[in-house]
């Protein structure tokens, strides 16, 4: 997701352009500042911060709430989002379901809808997810809103710079430009397009949409169908790290079992093969048909469900420790469809994590870990994140 643009220099459009896309990144991180409080804190004139601040409370993106105490001078009124003008919507394109969100500017879900499907083409899911997205743009909650793009994470690597999935080895697809299969069905959606990695835009968002506490990096580590992880880093427009092939997090094709069973993608011992939807389908049986947490759920005291999910539950754990080692973020946050088969596979995976953590140094900071329970709509939340950040801080005449 680039950022970059060209400029000339002293252009005042430019200048007007990115005075407001500073005020406007400082109220979505600070909810409740006035306008003397951006002056201070962007080292804005006054003059300047009440033009933008005007600006931007014109064209929607900004309301006014109640008057702050001040400690001299007039007080001033808090500025917030408006979260009833323009809404944002993300989409995840997963192995066996698609998942939509339609979003306000501060990432409240006004509509999400979640699609099970058995595994198909690129065409076949393009054509199926824009019947459903045209399905969201008319519910009542979304209907007359200013759309201001969309946003699709995959289930794969995506070419740095380039809309291109480059492979999604759980499906079977390769090198797929999945906007362009989209675009066709939904000519009427305006705004930002963009595409990236289901892991990568889940961590993007649940950094991007945080007030208040917002820790310095954060990894997600998406545990589905297959395993991957993203990690953003900083908190005005957070940094994504991909890789030269857009290989960062990737963590499933790890491998942990040198010579160890094969993994869809051609290697063997990966991590996928140990910890992972499709792996713990072989090791059971259940049929591709079959919702794997629903059919697991009542079967938790099975030896032989125990047994799976306890051996799943020890290579995550090392997953962990070794994302612990590799990045040390400041917080790691575990998601994805297996964290709903509770502790049968989470104990094992944090027993061995928090055992482990502070070996290397000795001390007795423990990194926060964090389990999402229920993370159905987070990479697709994540995705419209980052049509957002990429409205505020590109070159978008949308502000």
């Amino acid at each position: 997701m680039s950022t970059s643009y060209q400029h000339k220099a002293g252009d005042l459009h430019f200048l007007k352009r990115l005075n407001r896309s500073a005020i406007l990144e400082l109220v979505r991180r600070t909810p409740g500042l006035t306008r003397a409080d951006i002056a201070t804190l962007a080292q804005l004139t006054k003059a300047t911060v009440g033009a933008g601040v005007q600006s931007l409370l014109h064209q929607g993106w900004l309301r006014e709430g109640e008057l702050q105490k001040s400690s001299g001078g007039r007080p001033g009124r808090a500025l917030h989002l408006n979260d009833d003008n323009h809404v944002l919507f993300g989409a995840e394109v997963g192995v066996h379901g698609l998942r939509l969100v339609a979003c306000t500017l501060s990432g409240q879900v006004l509509e999400s809808h979640h699609e099970h499907l058995v595994p198909t083409t690129p065409e076949v899911t393009a054509e199926l997810l824009a019947e459903l997205l045209r399905g969201l743009m008319h519910t009542a909650s979304v209907k007359g809103r200013h759309c201001l793009g969309l946003g699709v994470a995959l289930p794969g690597p995506i070419a740095p710079g380039k809309s291109v999935l480059r492979l999604a080895p759980n499906l079977g697809w390769r090198d797929i430009r999945f906007l362009d299969l989209l675009r066709p069905h939904l000519p009427h959606l305006e705004g930002t397009w963009l595409m990236d990695n289901e892991a990568k835009s889940a961590a993007f968002g649940e950094l991007y949409f945080r007030t208040g506490n917002i820790p310095e990096s954060l990894m997600y580590v998406s545990a589905g169908t297959g395993i991957g992880s993203g990690m953003v880093e900083g908190s005005h427009l957070p940094l994504v790290a991909r890789g030269v092939q857009g290989l960062a997090g990737e963590i499933g094709h790890t491998v942990l079992q040198p010579g160890g069973l094969y993994c869809h993608c051609g290697n063997r011992g990966c991590a996928e093969t140990l910890v992972s939807g499709w792996s713990i389908r072989a090791a059971l049986g259940i049929a591709e048909e079959q919702d794997l947490i629903e059919t697991l759920l009542p079967r938790l005291n099975d030896p032989d469900v125990q047994v799976t999910l306890r051996r799943a539950g020890e290579a995550l754990g090392i997953l962990l420790l070794n994302l612990h080692h590799t990045q040390n973020p400041s917080e790691i946050v575990l998601g994805g469809s297996l964290t709903r088969l509770g502790e049968a596979l989470l104990s094992p995976a944090l027993d061995y994590f928090k055992a482990n953590q502070n070996r290397l140094l000795g001390t007795t900071q423990q990194v926060p870990l964090r389990v999402i329970e229920d993370s159905t709509f987070i990479a697709a939340r994540g995705a419209a994140a980052q049509v957002l950040a990429s409205i505020i801080h590109g070159p978008s005449d949308l502000i």
